[in-house]
């Protein structure tokens, strides 16, 4: 079982690398800068934090925080940022050349099956090396679009499938593993859908400062892949007594509150901005913008009622606390008869052994 965790933990990081290299050769087939190699450097930070974990974790991760998927990101967003203020990337607008590519490729393969009867093994692996060669020109003569969407879509495939293939650190387990990948999932397809249907807008091409802007936006959400605090719950120290809203809210419902921040900080919320600033003040309007400008209004929405809900909650149960218990209580939290709310799991401190009554809201083990 150890050597399939340092197995997991090498070829993740290895793609990674491979993934990131890939990007940085885009780069200089474009032309885009003379010394554009340099990028590659970005991934030392990366091979050093492999050496790390390797042999001081034996290849685990940590509890919060992803250093694996972070130094990833370090190293290729600089190399899609090149590609996308490229200007030239939006001339190419069909996958002709990708066809063609795969047509050749296809010929050349089933000629060099016919050749290989009755030749010497010197001989098929000269025309191996030639194939391989006439195959990389091809693609290097992919239009820019179709490689920076590539870049991107395979972007986001390789940190779901990478943050799956990552051995699990301390205090996660694979069920909040595989909660924590749902919402990746959905996640990588709202960002993906943001920076293609905002930056093949001309307006938004031709304007240097809002295309900085929506690259920005879309950076920052980024941020958010390496951590799993949306699905770990924060406990809080024994010695800590919950008397206040904020305080409360923080020992049994971090992962909620955490989840709700990410939404309103970090994603549905610049993205809401970014495009109704789009549709108001640039006047770039189209179905699609105007669909995920909707859905991210509902998101939004959706989590300010759900924040709403719990602060209203932990208010209710804590002016109950302070008004005393009334004839016929047993001094159990949750059993007010007065809130009409359900129990909720005792947060186990032996000086309040009661529940909170929280509407609609899932029962989250509390601080001890």
């Amino acid at each position: 079982m150890g050597a399939l965790v340092l197995v997991n933990a090498l070829a993740t990081r290895l793609l990674f690398v491979l993934h990131s290299l890939l990007a940085v050769w885009r780069v200089s087939r474009a032309g885009l800068r003379p010394r554009c190699w340099l990028l590659a450097l970005l991934n030392l930070p990366l091979a050093l934090e492999t050496v790390l974990t390797l042999t001081v974790n034996r290849g685990r991760g940590y509890r919060w925080f992803s250093p694996a998927i972070f130094l990833y990101l370090i190293s290729i967003v600089p190399s899609l940022w090149l590609l996308e203020l490229h200007d030239e990337t939006q001339n190419c607008t069909s996958l002709s050349s990708l066809t063609k590519i795969l047509s050749q490729n296809i010929s050349v393969e089933e000629d060099l099956n016919q050749t290989q009867v009755g030749d010497s093994k010197h001989q098929r692996a000269d025309q191996l090396i030639e194939t391989a060669k006439v195959f990389v020109s091809n693609l290097s003569a992919v239009c820019e679009p179709v490689w920076t969407l590539g870049l991107h879509q395979t972007f986001l495939l390789l940190l779901i499938i990478g943050r799956w293939l990552l051995p699990i650190g301390g205090g996660i387990t694979r069920d909040q593993l595989s909660q924590l990948l749902l919402m990746f999932v959905g996640t990588a397809a709202d960002i993906l859908e943001f920076t293609s249907e905002t930056l093949e807008e001309e307006t938004v091409r031709n304007n240097p400062v809002l295309v900085y802007a929506i690259l920005t936006i879309w950076t920052w959400s980024m941020l958010q892949f390496p951590l799993d605090l949306a699905v770990q719950h924060i406990s809080c120290p024994s010695f800590m007594t919950p008397n206040t809203v904020p305080s409360l809210l923080l020992c049994r419902y971090s992962a909620d509150l955490w989840n709700i921040g990410i939404s309103l900080f970090i994603q549905d919320g610049p993205f809401l901005i970014v495009r109704l600033i789009l549709m108001s003040y640039f006047k770039v309007i189209n179905q699609m913008l105007v669909f995920f400008a909707a859905k991210n209004f509902l998101v939004v929405a959706l989590q300010l009622y759900r924040l709403t809900v719990l602060v209203l909650g932990v208010y209710t149960f804590l002016r109950h606390k302070s008004a005393g218990p009334k004839e016929g209580d047993d001094n159990r939290w949750g059993q007010s008869t007065d809130s009409g709310l359900p129990p909720s799991t005792p947060l186990g401190n032996s000086k309040m052994d009661t529940t909170i009554p929280l509407e609609d809201s899932p029962t989250i083990s509390g601080c001890p």
